[in-house]
């Protein structure tokens, strides 16, 4: 099964060619959805033994039904924050994403931003469109020169944002809750305490993952260290910032801008104050969306469904409910009738 939101019956999707036709020529039978839904329904996945979630849908318990078929859950893309996890661990149900495809197009996304906040490039752009060039004085950019970029999340999005950055001569401090060490030496970022980061930085790059303990990371106290002439760059999930705060330091000048491409409820609201906002850049959860995005992501994905249709553990597992070695296609676990 592959979700509503962003196919159509015939299987083009809002990414375009996804390679869904990879999945005929293993000798698989697909079909889009029927209906749109935020949450996935059991009586939909009935049948199926796996189902592809290209946008945001959520699978929770109750998603997954009772007969014990459904092995595979697979993310087009990097972000599971709307998969329980545990529960498709209990249910024998693998859970599949692509954050090796995803981690360099999100890596020049941020870079994208970051030039675009320094330059001010959307309001330069405003200014040539309704022909205000006598402002132009008004909004000279801070050069990069000397600046500081912290990343919040050195993950593969954020150690490959430092390579990035670091490869254009600037400074970059990293925190990540788990050990780094390795990795940030090899790159050349500076670990540092969150307090740190934030309090040192001229952008902030936020890129953990969604969970329940980075929700509100960066609140009202983490955005009260940072200097008043710096900018926030989120790419990670939009609950991870504190929205309210943010917009509100924005606002009355306590922070010099951002750059959102995710926020707390998508699509943003139309009367959101961030819209007016000349000091910020928005994108529509979209910034990273290129045809190299869509060849990467939907070769790892498709890879992925054809090696457990054949019984194989696939190479991106978030969770791993099989032992190695097991046939994944067959039940390992009772089925919810019987649990």
């Amino acid at each position: 099964m592959v979700t509503r939101g962003y196919a159509q019956p015939d299987g083009s999707t809002v990414f375009g060619d996804i390679g869904l036709s990879r999945l005929t020529d293993a000798g698989l039978a697909w079909r889009v959805l029927d209906e749109e839904v935020e949450e996935l329904r059991a009586d939909q996945l009935e049948g199926a033994d796996a189902v592809l979630v290209l946008g945001h849908e959520r699978v929770s318990a109750e998603s997954i039904p009772a007969s014990g078929r459904l092995r595979h859950v697979a993310r087009f893309g990097a972000g599971f924050d709307a998969v329980d996890i545990d529960a498709c661990a209990r249910r024998g149900v693998l859970v599949t994403n692509a954050p090796d495809a995803v981690r360099r197009p999100v890596a020049d996304s941020v870079v994208a931003l970051l030039y675009a906040l320094s330059h001010h490039l959307v309001v330069k752009d405003r200014l040539v469109r309704e022909g205000r060039w006598a402002e132009r004085a008004a909004w000279r950019g801070s050069g990069l020169t000397g600046a500081t970029v912290g990343i919040v999340g050195l993950g593969g999005i954020g150690l490959e944002t430092a390579r990035r950055v670091r490869a254009q001569g600037l400074r970059v401090l990293g925190y990540n809750r788990s050990d780094r060490g390795r990795e940030a030496a090899g790159i050349g970022i500076e670990l540092r305490p969150l307090d740190e980061v934030l309090a040192q930085s001229d952008y902030v790059v936020v890129a953990v993952a969604a969970n329940p303990g980075t929700r509100h990371l960066i609140g009202e106290r983490e955005l009260s260290l940072m200097r008043p002439t710096a900018r926030v760059i989120n790419v990670s999930r939009g609950v991870v910032v504190d929205e309210e705060a943010l917009t509100a330091r924005l606002s009355d000048g306590r922070l010099a801008g951002a750059g959102l491409d995710v926020f707390t409820e998508e699509p943003l609201k139309t009367d959101s104050p961030l819209i007016a906002m000349d000091n910020v850049v928005l994108a529509p959860h979209s910034l990273c969306w290129t045809d190299r995005y869509t060849a990467a992501v939907s070769a790892s994905v498709m890879a992925s469904l054809i090696a457990v249709s054949r019984g194989e553990q696939p190479h991106e597992t978030v969770n791993a409910p099989f032992p190695p070695g097991t046939d994944v296609r067959r039940p390992q676990v009772p089925s919810l009738d019987e649990s």
